[in-house]
Formats: structure tokens, sequence, C-alpha cells
């Protein structure tokens, strides 16, 4: 039986809503103003800021100093065309430079730009590379990191990563194409992990082995394929994976690190030995870091923001702090806590609370200057604002967030041409006037007025208005 015309609408229309709210992320609201009897109060919530890629934030490293080809300039080839030497580096021409700045560069131009190294002429020496990354921030993974090699991929290498910005370190993932031979470690891929292993260091083969193709230039750290464990494939379940992050031991810490480090012990061979006839196609090449993350907040923040050249967190629940992970002086009654995800979908802010010896230290928060009170007993109040505590209006004003002057009342601020005051806050106009008190007329001196343009306050009325005319076209 065909669908009614007015019911497949309402149910496009119900789609539309179910999709927009998908599309809003979880613990990004950290307070919400509610009314309550004693007046409107800020509720509320644990919080985090929304992932981003840390690129442009991230402070780049190489070690040994003289790895970095150029200087002086060099000869290189391929592995593709190991004997076309034609290629060089030289670090006093831009064209032929390879600096470290290159492995973040967005490459806007087109043309692929990498980070290089030395060759590894002095074979049998090791050719050994360090890079550390390091924003002097707490952060916390929320993707793939993801490092594109040109030229072949290392043979092996390490990822190392650190809590402490850099004075201590920890391995993250090994990556070799021979795990036991290299590691001693039995070669294992994130789809081989459970809930119970998920924090486990491992060793892949994934992507140390050559394969002989140009396309095959990335190396993964796996953090998607982790959360799937508990949020499902699609990542569909994130409250399993919240809740997970509350009850398990170190899966938290885990995606949380200050520093990463790439050690690169070995690189690309083509598939064989070393050829020791041909050194100068043995380097390594990286052209780009992606590493998509969020600033750790403790879930008291729902910002982060680059202040004096650091990222900051913009701290909520009278917290203080790059990481939000002090409570401000005057609210340390109780010891500080980090927010929870638990119960979900909106966690535990675990707010820092006040202090003080008379419990007198609550001031509307939204009339006043501050917390709490001065010597007297009352609080600094905002402008058009009175009380003790803030919490009423001089005459004139009206409570919207705080005391505001008043648009419009029923006995001096009169709405004009039949409009209607709606909670001192506006003036509703009738169609055919506009304006504050809506003394202008809508369509005077315009072209294609008619009483239909009335729908124009918001996109959300907007659209409530075309499902509105849809619907009585279709049951017309």
């Amino acid at each position: 039986m065909p669908m009614d015309p007015s019911s497949a609408m309402l149910s496009q229309a119900l789609l539309l809503l179910q999709c927009i709210i998908l599309t809003l992320g979880q613990y990004d609201i950290c307070k919400s103003l509610v009314s309550t009897d004693d007046g409107p109060t800020w509720e509320y919530y644990a919080c985090q800021p929304k992932p981003t890629s840390m690129k442009e934030y991230m402070q780049i490293r190489v070690e040994p100093p003289d790895i970095t080809c150029g200087n002086p300039p060099e000869r290189f080839c391929t592995l593709e065309n190991p004997y076309l030497c034609s290629d060089e580096c030289d670090a006093s021409t831009k064209e032929l430079a390879h600096p470290p700045e290159l492995m973040k560069d967005r490459e806007r131009t087109g043309l692929i730009t990498y980070w290089q190294t030395v060759t590894w002429s002095r074979f049998p020496e090791p050719l050994l590379a360090n890079i550390s990354l390091s924003w002097n921030k707490s952060l916390e993974l929320t993707d793939d990191i993801q490092i594109t090699f040109e030229y072949g991929r290392p043979t092996i290498m390490v990822l190392d990563k650190s809590l402490n910005y850099g004075r201590t370190w920890q391995p993250y993932q090994y990556y070799a194409d021979d795990c036991f031979e290299t590691f001693g470690m039995s070669p294992k891929r994130v789809q081989d992990l459970s809930a119970t292993n998920v924090t486990r260091v491992i060793c892949t083969e994934q992507y140390s082995r050559w394969v002989g193709s140009k396309n095959e230039k990335n190396v993964q750290f796996e953090v998607r394929d982790r959360f799937a464990i508990f949020a499902g494939t699609k990542l569909q379940n994130m409250d399993n994976l919240y809740t997970r992050m509350e009850s398990m031991k170190g899966l938290r810490d885990f995606f949380t690190f200050t520093n990463l480090r790439l050690r690169l012990l070995r690189p690309a061979l083509g598939g064989t030995y070393v050829q020791r006839d041909n050194l100068l196609k043995y380097f390594y090449a990286i052209s780009n870091i992606d590493i998509s993350a969020r600033c750790k907040c403790n879930l008291h923040a729902g910002q982060c923001s680059l202040r004096d050249g650091t990222l900051q967190c913009d701290c909520e629940h009278n917290t203080t702090g790059q990481d939000c992970s002090a409570c401000e002086r005057g609210f340390k009654a109780k010891s500080w806590k980090p927010g929870s995800y638990l119960p979900t979908p909106n966690g535990s802010p675990n707010i820092c609370e006040a202090s003080g010896t008379s419990g007198k230290c609550n001031c509307n928060q939204l009339g006043s200057f501050h917390a709490r009170c001065n010597d007297t007993g009352f609080c600094q109040c905002r402008e058009g604002t009175m009380g003790q505590k803030c919490e009423d209006c001089l005459p004139g004003y009206t409570w919207k967030n705080g005391c505001v002057p008043k648009v419009c009342d029923d006995e001096l601020l009169l709405c004009q041409n039949g409009g209607s005051c709606v909670q001192n806050h506006k003036c509703v106009c009738p169609a055919s006037f506009k304006g504050v008190l809506c003394e202008q007329p809508r369509c005077q001196g315009e072209r294609g007025c008619d009483g239909a343009s009335a729908c124009y306050l918001s996109t959300l009325t907007l659209l409530l208005c075309l499902l509105a005319n849809s619907l009585l076209k279709a049951s017309a």
C-alpha cells in the first residue's frame, strides 16, 4: 500500500532531524542553563574538545643534527631506478632542500615535498634517525596516526610515546619485516587483539615489507581498530567505549601522550639484502605526518585554544591549568577530580566546589562578577542586577542569562501595530511590520513583498514553514 504523501513528507523531516542529531558530538557541552524554583542556574556536564589535526601545532626535532641531507650537497637515486642517480639534495637551494618542516606542510602547490636524510654511504654503520614530535600539551588520540614515506617504507622502525614531555619514553608499536628476528616478538595485527589485551604493545610486519609499489607509502598506528573492539566496526556504540575508558585500567592512558618519537632503524631495501655497490639508494624520506587528537582537559573543557604559542584548555567547572588539572583558588572545598564519562550520555563533571568556613561562597553566577560574596555578605552585582546574591533585576530589566534591558513590556515599552511582547525579550510582529517595536512597515519601497515573507525569523522557522507548506500541498 503506497504511503500517504503527507506521511512521506513527515518521515523525510524526521530523517533530516535524526541526521542533524547524529552530527552532534558527545561530551561537547560543558553546561546548560536550566530553570529551577530558585531561578535560572547552570547544569554542568563532563565535556571535552573536538578532535582536530595536530599537524599545525607540531614541533619537530630530528636527531642526529647532521642526518638531514643537503649539507654538504649529495646525489641520491631511488629503489625503482637504482643506477639513475641524477637527483640532488642541497640545503643551500630552496628547490633542492629537504628540511624537517616539510613533514608537516600542506603541499598547497600540488607538489609533493618531503624531509630526507643522507644516504647510507657509511654502511655497515647503521643509518639511524630519531624524529621527535612535541606539543607541550597532553593530548588524546582520536584517529589513526599516519606517516607517509617517499621512496620506500623503513624495514625497521619503532613508534614511541612520552607522557612527561620527553623525559622518559615507552614503545607504542614496533614495525619490522621480520618481527621475531628483529625484536624477538611474534608478529601481530590490531585485528588480532581483544578487549582484554587491547593495550598490548605489538610488533607488526604489515607496513615494513617491500611490495614494489609506489602507492604503498603509509605506515599507520591503528587507533580506530582499537576503538572498534568496544564500539563496533563502524564505531556506532561509542557509549560502550566511553564506559570502558572509565572501567578498564590503563585504557584511557593508552591513548594519551605529550610527545611522540619515530625511531628509524633501517631504511627500505627493495626486498633484497643491502647492495654495497650502490648505497645512494638507501635513505629515509617523509612527506607527511597526520595525527588526529584532542587536547586532554580531564573532561573539564569543551574547547582548547592556542595562547602564548601553547595549546591550553579553556577550563570550566571552576578548574584551572593547562590541562584543567587543578581547582581554581577559592574552589578547593574538595580534592580535584577529573570528569567522568559515566553515566552516559552526559557523564559527571565533578566540579570544584567553593571553599570557605561560612558556607555563604553562592552568588548567582549569571548576575554577579564573582561566585563568592564579599566580607559584608553581599555579591558584586552586574549591571541591571540587584539582591544579596544578584539574582533579581532592577526595574526596566528582565532576566535572560543575567539581567538585560527590557525590549518591551505591557506598560511603557509597548509593541506597536498589533505586535505582541514575548517575555519582555522581543516583539513578535504581524507579517506587514518589522522593527524592534514593530514600528516599520515591512514592504515599504521593497519589491516582491507579501505576507508569505513572514517565515524569515530563523533557519529552523524556515524549515518548519517549508515543511508545513509541503504538507498542506500534499493533503490538498
